[in-house]
């Protein structure tokens, strides 16, 4: 049954004989055709894209019974997206170690006494052929990061990262950075070079992030993240939880993202890898993470920011595949693969094809869209417009 309205985005789905239609790759394209869109209902469960949530109803989600708070997550997570399929990223530090800031957790600052020794930046053709390997393994998105605090007048090196961006994206992969700080030049450079992505992480709430880094303020990561969005590059940033942080933290964390003028592309959640010689890795009164916390967190993400991609990121390795299963129904739809992101063991390529095999998971092809939620094709979710009430069918 269908009420109210015509179908907006008949003409803009893409459609492959083969599988199921797919939506814009381009994440603005994507939410254009949804402008008209308030609500969407399953069953007993209703969401909508927000960008006024307030702490007080972040943390009464957050709050949920477990059961209930895993109930509503994975019922968003069918409604705007299609569960089986989850994006494969890959991490390669070109740059490691030597880095200015005091970052707590981090192993590769300067300041803290860690086994990271310091590298120079990686050749063009270093990094093209480890972004080769990935494709072959079935990575779709590859992501560089350096250990600087910010892009600077680093000229030289900065010409060196487009030419990298140039040549991972004529590969026919997604290319992500995290570069550190930019500016809004940097930024343009970075699109026209043919940047998908950009990481700059916002770590934690404004009021827990003092305790943590002092030598960057959180008002210059939202700076960055500013000068990304207007250059049109999709934002990536999110958190890690085990900095000490309460709560009320991971709350205020989720709010800030919540909030933004755009919801961030992707959101990574991260659960921290303590090593020994930063701060907390060597801090034995700061309570390890569990898979319910990633998992409540992760959840929570979904609800409030049900088109964003949600990212199982650092942290994976001690999580079982059943545990990594209670992240995946909490609303997760990417990973990074391979066997290190940066400084810190992940898991192999090969475990992870094992993994998707046994959960019935496929990947994500580049430079292409989600698929459309089957929810969406069979016109089993209720979608509320502006225009009035209606069922959506592919």
């Amino acid at each position: 049954m269908t009420r109210g309205g015509v179908h907006r985005m008949s003409t803009a789905v893409l459609v492959d004989k083969w599988e199921s239609p797919r939506l814009p790759n381009d994440v603005h394209e994507r939410n254009s055709l949804y402008e008209e869109e308030e609500s969407r209902t399953l069953g007993s469960v209703t969401a909508s894209v927000r960008h006024n949530w307030t702490k007080e109803e972040i943390a009464q989600i957050y709050g949920l019974p477990f059961y209930e708070l895993m109930y509503r997550a994975s019922t968003v997570h069918r409604m705007y997206w299609d569960p089986s399929e989850v994006q494969q990223c890959t991490l390669l530090s070109i740059k490691t170690g030597g880095c200015t800031e005091d970052c707590s957790y981090c192993s590769q600052s300067t300041r803290h006494k860690t086994f990271v020794k310091p590298t120079p930046t990686m050749k063009v053709q270093e990094v093209l052929e480890a972004a080769r390997k990935a494709k072959e393994a079935g990575s779709t998105r590859f992501c560089m990061g350096a250990a600087w605090r910010e892009l600077g007048n680093k000229k030289n090196a900065f010409n060196h990262i487009l030419d990298m961006v140039r040549g991972v994206n004529g590969m026919g992969l997604e290319v992500c950075c995290t570069l550190g700080m930019l500016n809004a030049e940097q930024a343009k450079q970075l699109k026209e070079a043919g940047l998908t992505a950009y990481n700059h992480n916002l770590d934690t709430s404004p009021e827990h992030y003092p305790k943590v880094i002092t030598t960057r303020s959180y008002e210059d990561r939202l700076d960055t993240i500013a000068n990304v969005r207007d250059a049109g590059i999709s934002v990536c940033c999110g958190g890690i939880l085990g900095l000490g942080e309460q709560e009320t933290d991971r709350v205020g964390l989720l709010h800030v993202l919540a909030t933004l003028p755009e919801h961030p592309e992707s959101v990574p959640i991260n659960a921290l890898v303590s090593v020994e010689g930063t701060p907390l890795g060597d801090d034995g009164d700061i309570d390890g993470v569990d898979v319910f916390d990633m998992a409540r967190m992760i959840a929570t993400a979904r609800i409030i920011m049900p088109r964003t991609m949600v990212r199982l990121s650092a942290g994976r390795l001690s999580f079982s595949d059943a545990e990594q299963f209670l992240m995946f129904q909490a609303g997760a739809n990417s990973i990074f693969n391979g066997e290190k992101l940066l400084t810190t063991a992940n898991p192999e390529f090969d475990a992870d094809t094992q993994l998707f095999n046994k959960l019935g998971f496929s990947g994500k092809p580049a430079h292409k869209g989600p698929q459309m939620p089957q929810t969406e094709q069979s016109g089993d979710v209720i979608i509320t417009t502006t225009e009035g009430s209606k069922q959506q069918y592919a």
